[in-house]
Formats: C-alpha cells, sequence, structure tokens
C-alpha cells in the first residue's frame, strides 16, 4: 500500500486536474438521467396488476387515466372542456356524460348510480375520466396532468398516481439542491468543532462532493434512478464516508509527528495506513447496502446500487483527491490551524468499565420495550395522505371525497367474449360488493331501457376492442385502507369466478401488491444484511464470537430506534421499515468494529481485561462520536426540511439511529467485552490466553 500512497503524493497535481476533468462527463451524466417518481413502477413485472397495466397499455392504447372533479361550469361549458383535453398531446379520449349519449338526451335516462356518480347538482360538480395513451409515471404523461391544470382557474381537479407524482417531481425539484445544502452547511459546522483547522472542513466536503458527483453521474448507466435515490444518495454518501476523510487528516497529522521534516513521506504513509483501515470497514457499509438488493420491489436494488457505488467512490476520493488537495495547499491549511473546540471525550474507559454491571442491566430493561416497539410499528403505503394539504393532487382527492364519496378508482380487465348476460350478472355482484359507489362497463351502460344504438361508436371502442372489455369500479375507500385491501379480495374472487383470466388493475391493487411483498421483502433484506455483514466481520477480526457480540449490539441499536415510533404514534414509511435497519448496521457497525480491533490490540499486547477494554474505549470514544455526529448532521437537516414524509422520516430515523449506536457502542459493547472476555479469547485468532500473556509481559519489562 505505501507504493500507491507514494504514487499519489508523487502525481497529485495530475491527479486533482484529472479529478475536475472528470467532472464534466459526470454531470452531463448526472443531467441526463431520468429521475422516476413512481413508487408503484418497482413493482415485480410479473405480479398480475402489473401484468394488466401492460395489457391495457398495449390492447387499449390506455397507460395513465385521472378521474377529473370539475366545479362550477354549465354542461356546454364541461363539453368545451372536455374537448380542449382531448387536443392535448397523449391524451387517448375523456369520459363524461356525452360519452354515454348524445348531450341532448336527459341523463335521467342512464342508469340511476351512473347518473348519481358523474353529476352532483348540489355542488354543481361533474366527473370526467381523463384516459393518457402513455404510462402513469411517464414524462409526457406529466406533462399533460400539467397542460389540463392550466386550462381553468382552480375548477378542474385532477386526482389519480399521476398527478400525485406531478406533485412529488415538483417538489423534489424545488428540494432536491436544498438538501445537500443543508447537508453540507451542518457537516461543516460539526467539523469545525471537531477539527484543527477551518479550512480542512471545506477540502473535506470539496473531495467527498466530487466523489457524489462522479456516482449520480454513473446513474446514466442505469438509465434512471427513483426519486428517493437520487433525495438521499448525496445526504447518505456524505455521512457515511465522512469517516473516511476524517480518518486520512488523523493518520497525516500522526504521520507528521514520525516524519516532521517530510510531508510528502507522512501523506504516503497516511494513505497507505487509511487505505488498510477504511477499506476493511467500508466492506460491511457496501455490505449493509447490496443487502437492499434482495428485495423483490425493486427500489432496493435501485438504492442499494447507487449507495454501493457511493461507497466505493467516497473510498476512492478519499485516498486520491484529498490527499492531492491536503499537499497542494498544505500553506494555507496551516494558516487557519486552531485548537479543537470539541472537548476530549477519551476519558470514560474507566467509568464505563467500572459500572459494567450497570450497564448490561440496562441493556436487559431496555431490550424489552425497545423489542416490542420495533415488531408493533405502525406504517403507511399511501403517498398522498402525506403530502401537504395544498397540493392540487391532494385537494382532487379531497374533492373526490367530500362531493362524490369517491376513493380509489380500479380498472377491471375482462375477456371481451363474455356472455352479455353474464356480465350483467357479474356487475350486479360487483355492485353489491361493499364500498363499491360504480361499476362502469359497457354492459351497466346497456338494459332493457337503454339500447345499444344510443351508445356512441368512440364509448364501444374505448371499453371493449374486440379481444378485451374494461370496467371502471369506484370506490368510497381510500387507497391502502384496511377496506379497499378487502374490497379488492372480493372483486377479484366475483371476476375469477366469471372469467379465469380476469385482472383488477390500479393504483389500490398495486398498493395491496406492496404491502404484500414488501413485507416479505423487509424479512429477507433483514436476514441477508445481517448475513453478509456477519461473515464479513468475521473473516476481518478472525472470530467466531465477536461477530455475534458486535452484531447484536447495533441490532439492538436499531430496536430502539425503530421501536421508538411504536411508543410516540408516529406512523412510518413502508419503505423506512426494510432499509433503515440495514444502512444503519451497515453504516453504523464500523464504530464497532473500530473499538474491538483496539481492544483486540490491547489484549495481545498483554493488557488484562479491564485495561485493554477501557483503553479501547478511550482510544476510539473520539473518532466514534465525531463520527456519529457528522452523520447526524448530514441527515437531521434534512429530514427537518423536507415536505415529503417518505425522505424526512428516512432521514429523522437515520439521525436518531447514528446517535443511538454511538451510545450503545460506548456503553453496552464494553459491558459486553467485559462480561464475555473468556469466550472471546478462546473463539478469536490474536488475541492471547492468560499464560501466553504473562511471557509477552515478561518480555516487555
Amino acid at each position: 500500500m505505501i507504493k500507491f500512497g507514494k504514487g499519489v503524493v508523487r502525481f497529485k497535481i495530475p491527479i486533482l486536474l484529472l479529478s475536475f476533468l472528470l467532472l464534466i462527463p459526470s454531470v452531463i451524466g448526472y443531467v441526463n438521467t431520468r429521475i422516476n417518481y413512481d413508487i408503484l413502477s418497482y413493482l415485480p413485472g410479473d405480479i398480475e396488476t402489473m401484468k394488466g397495466q401492460d395489457i391495457l397499455l398495449e390492447e387499449f392504447g390506455t397507460g395513465a387515466f385521472s378521474v377529473a372533479a370539475v366545479e362550477g361550469m354549465e354542461n356546454k361549458e364541461v363539453v368545451a372542456l372536455k374537448e380542449k383535453i382531448e387536443e392535448i398531446d397523449h391524451v387517448k379520449s375523456v369520459l363524461w356524460y356525452d360519452s354515454l349519449v348524445d348531450i341532448s338526451i336527459p341523463m335521467e335516462l342512464l342508469p340511476g348510480d351512473i347518473e348519481e356518480a358523474f353529476e352532483n347538482t348540489d355542488k354543481n360538480s361533474t366527473l370526467m375520466i381523463v384516459m393518457m395513451d402513455t404510462s402513469m409515471s411517464a414524462d409526457e404523461t406529466l406533462e399533460v396532468v400539467e397542460q389540463i391544470r392550466k386550462l381553468t382557474d382552480q375548477q378542474c381537479f385532477l386526482s389519480g398516481m399521476s398527478s400525485v407524482v406531478a406533485d412529488i417531481k415538483k417538489i423534489c425539484n424545488s428540494e432536491a439542491i436544498m438538501y445537500v445544502v443543508i447537508a453540507a452547511a451542518l457537516s461543516t459546522i460539526v467539523l469545525a468543532l471537531t477539527m484543527d483547522s477551518f479550512l480542512i472542513p471545506l477540502f473535506f466536503l470539496l473531495s467527498i462532493g466530487m466523489a457524489i458527483i462522479y456516482n449520480l453521474g454513473t446513474n446514466f448507466i442505469a438509465g434512471e434512478i427513483s426519486f428517493i435515490t437520487q433525495a438521499l444518495a448525496a445526504v447518505l454518501q456524505l455521512a457515511v464516508t465522512m469517516d473516511y476523510s476524517i480518518f486520512l487528516w488523523h493518520s497525516y497529522q500522526e504521520n507528521q509527528e514520525r516524519f516532521p521534516e517530510d510531508k510528502n513521506r507522512a501523506m504516503a504513509h497516511a494513505i497507505s495506513s487509511t487505505i488498510s483501515s477504511v477499506v476493511g470497514s467500508s466492506i460491511t457499509t457496501v455490505a449493509g447496502f447490496l443487502a437492499m438488493c434482495f428485495m423483490t420491489f425493486t427500489l432496493g436494488l435501485d438504492l442499494g446500487v447507487v449507495m454501493a457505488k457511493g461507497v466505493v467512490f467516497g473510498v476512492v476520493g478519499c485516498v486520491t483527491i484529498l490527499p492531492a488537495m491536503i499537499l497542494i495547499f498544505d500553506k494555507a491549511i496551516e494558516k487557519t490551524r486552531h485548537r479543537a473546540l470539541m472537548p476530549d471525550l477519551g476519558r470514560i474507559g474507566d467509568f464505563v468499565t467500572n459500572r459494567y454491571v450497570v450497564f448490561l442491566i440496562l441493556f436487559l430493561i431496555i431490550l424489552g420495550p425497545a423489542l416490542y416497539g420495533y415488531t408493533h410499528n405502525s406504517v403507511y403505503y399511501d403517498l398522498v395522505g402525506t403530502l401537504p394539504g395544498h397540493l392540487e393532487s391532494v385537494m382532487a382527492n379531497d374533492k373526490l371525497e367530500d362531493n362524490f364519496q369517491m376513493g380509489a378508482t380500479h380498472v377491471i380487465i375482462a375477456d371481451s367474449a363474455l356472455d352479455s348476460k353474464m356480465a350483467r350478472q357479474m356487475l350486479k355482484e360487483l355492485e353489491d360488493v361493499k364500498g363499491v359507489k360504480l361499476v362502469l362497463g359497457l354492459d351497466s351502460v346497456l338494459g332493457p331501457t337503454f339500447p345499444k344504438e344510443m351508445v356512441p361508436d368512440k364509448m364501444k371502442e374505448t371499453l371493449d376492442n374486440g379481444k378485451y372489455q374494461m370496467m371502471f369500479v369506484a370506490s368510497e375507500y381510500k387507497t391502502a385502507s384496511d377496506e379497499v385491501n378487502a374490497q379488492c379480495d372480493s372483486i377479484k374472487e366475483i371476476i375469477k369466478r366469471y372469467d379465469s383470466s380476469a385482472m383488477l388493475i390500479g393504483e389500490a391493487p398495486c398498493t395491496q401488491d406492496l404491502i404484500t411483498i414488501t413485507d416479505r421483502d423487509f424479512k429477507t433484506v433483514s436476514a441477508a444484511s445481517i448475513a453478509l455483514i456477519f461473515v464479513i466481520i468475521a473473516v476481518v477480526l478472525k472470530s467466531i464470537s465477536l461477530p455475534v457480540i458486535l452484531v447484536s449490539v447495533i441490532e439492538f441499536a436499531i430496536f430502539i430506534n425503530m421501536g421508538i415510533p411504536s411508543y410516540t404514534g408516529t406512523v412510518l414509511p413502508f419503505i423506512a421499515s426494510i432499509v433503515i435497519g440495514t444502512i444503519q448496521l451497515g453504516a453504523t457497525v464500523d464504530y464497532a468494529i473500530l473499538m474491538t480491533n483496539k481492544y483486540k490490540k490491547a489484549r495481545y499486547q498483554g493488557a488484562e481485561k479491564r485495561e485493554a477494554i477501557s483503553s479501547a474505549l478511550n482510544g476510539s470514544i473520539q473518532s466514534v462520536f465525531v463520527s456519529a455526529l457528522s452523520f447526524f448532521a448530514a441527515t437531521f437537516g434534512v429530514g427537518v426540511y423536507s415536505s415529503i414524509d417518505m425522505i424526512s422520516s428516512l432521514c429523522v430515523l437515520l439521525a436518531r439511529g447514528a446517535i443511538i449506536s454511538f451510545l450503545v457502542v460506548a456503553f453496552i459493547l464494553p459491558a459486553m467485552f467485559m462480561l464475555f472476555d473468556k469466550l472471546i479469547c478462546k473463539t478469536s485468532a490474536g488475541f492471547l490466553d492468560k499464560v501466553k500473556r504473562v511471557n509477552v509481559k515478561s518480555a516487555i519489562s
């Protein structure tokens, strides 16, 4: 490694020039990487709801649809608005009263439930269904949503997932830059307090920032990333890779004492030392992120790959770009040196080891409530319910609920050859399902009092293409509610009896699948992350017992972190329960590994149990605290600022998790070492037994 360090020192100027040049293609790649704002699109493609959406797009030329509530317009004005909407590119058709019959024919001739569904005379409000020829979250679909909104002045309220996605895109575009600014600003404050130079934090942030841009730029290879990945990637990469820069700086200072006359040599040794330490610790972080790739809900793959890649870029930047900057701007850094303002915490070793029984008792007392809270969290799957109330998609949903008592809208795709009599019988059963407000299909319009000839040809083509027929089901229940999930089950049971190939699709059925899939993913990802990190620790520390102790301690911190919302009544986004534990385990188990290495070294050199554990804690507590505080600073501010609850909740949980992991490593881990020291020595390589230790001490003396 020393050869690599010498090479970096020798070519520091070319390295810095090349690193800046690489920013150009990275920025171009970042700008041209599409952002996906639709959570449901990450569901597996082989489930029925996703297959049904493909059929809808391929067979009917309809991908997305939205229900619009129109207020304060006469019928002729609604007709004019409908015609304007139909002129917009990628709008396939608009279903309204005049789609069923000529506007001159009284609405009273339509079946009563259809008349009631399309018209609320008391509130002078009417409904129309806008169907588009592009998928739910396609860029063209989001543009259609924006154009429809511009046609009226708060008179046409467009609901549906496409409308929600359009609003999320607006928020992300307006807030994303501030996430990075806030994270960088708060990290700078922490570094200013803990570092001994006012300028060095800026070089830390600059080198990490360049690594972040490389990471985001290379996402172009994948074609697109999710909005959650875009929002969290920079913040998380800053949080988890700051340690590496701090370690390099401290190592550089130590080596300057060894080689006071040769800073280049000191940096070469610092790079070598950093590679040895950082690569080992970064592997656990990478493993934590890669564990998310085991999710069948592919948002985990999206976030996991990007973040694992980000850690690698962070390590590379730390041992190439940062050393080059420090050496080139050495004089400026020296001029801004000052005494670190953060108090030294490296004296608590004796306090903790002398009271280890107290901390073990605290561990046992807290474990029960923490585990209970961890297993009894409430989660939500409905994005709309957590978005700010002033957004147009939220207001549209409120209008549908207030004026028409409507929540979710489902779509049924059935065989076009289904007998009309059987179809009407099926529709009758569907109408009797609890919470179903309306079933709109060709057979629901037709009947003894409404001849087939009166239905416009365009309407027939829209609902029946000769191979499949399409029906809309309006529900009184909200997406992701227990009631709508039970309703979906009842609807699927009915349609399968009449047509085994029939499918129920839409936002609510997709969300129901999301609930089932992510519940399974949670167990898979947790097991995968624990297994991967367990194996890595076992190999790195050459121990059987230490992986159990270290993983258990960090899992205890995770139980506390994820258990708190259960007692505060906080409802978490579904993705939090899957990714938080994995990220917290991968990113903060390094704290435990750092202390364990010092404990192992002290025991090997002949120190007794209490002495070794106390010195290990004293020697690592400052670094662990700075690391946890940096992680907290980078994530907490974003959590407070973001108006998207999914991003806000994730960041707050990560920030709190870093502090809890620090406290657990500082107080519970040493107590575990005190309790299991004999077991550790017998089951781990590099720990001397009592006889050998006495011999080592004699040799030293």
